[in-house]
């Protein structure tokens, strides 16, 4: 295969549209670039999560991950194309089985935090939500295939499961929520 990129600037979005992965012209807001873009900032928090030097298995069930919302992204690029399908979600599910057991149970919701990376993480859990969220907009305009949404809902839960696990590997604990915390002085 020859290079894809030989020249990285082509001026062919000065004027405010995109090329899709079929040719299509669109508009740089458009809802699809907009699906695209934010599994791209996802995919990069994700990149963030492991950068923080976190346990090797997690990082390649992360970089796997990555692999697969840069296929999700290609999808959503290119309007007909499927890359993603249940056994993607599956395998999630199976990561996700895996983590959750070595986890007690929670009995209150808890804030995002712990460690930078159970922090990241976290943040990564959101922006897969917003993923989700711009995906399902998109869902009532065009025809997306349905395993998309499967896969970025179950990818959230994954996040918030591993936001747990990261915080523990370094013996943090988590924050827990307490609607009945009195405020702080200066935040009276």
């Amino acid at each position: 295969m020859g290079h894809r990129l030989s020249k990285i600037y082509t001026r062919t979005g000065d004027a405010g549209t995109t090329g899709l992965g079929d040719g299509t012209r669109v508009d740089k807001d458009s809802l699809r670039v907009e699906a695209y873009g934010t599994v791209d900032e996802l995919n990069s928090q994700i990149s963030l999560v492991i950068a923080f030097g976190i346990e090797k298995k997690i990082a390649d069930q992360l970089l796997d991950i990555q692999h697969d919302l840069f296929d999700l992204g290609s999808e959503l690029c290119v309007p007909g194309y499927s890359a993603i399908n249940d056994s993607h979600t599956d395998l999630l599910e199976k990561v996700l089985d895996e983590h959750n057991a070595t986890l007690p149970a929670l009995k209150e919701f808890i804030l995002p935090g712990g460690n930078l990376a159970a922090a990241s993480c976290h943040i990564a859990r959101t922006v897969c939500r917003r993923s989700e969220r711009i995906v399902v907009r998109l869902m009532r305009e065009e025809k997306i295939n349905p395993p998309v949404i499967k896969y970025l809902n179950r990818l959230s839960d994954l996040l918030f499961v591993l936001s747990r696990v990261l915080v523990r590997q370094d013996g943090q604990s988590e924050t827990l929520w307490d609607k009945n915390r009195q405020p702080t002085e200066g935040h009276k």
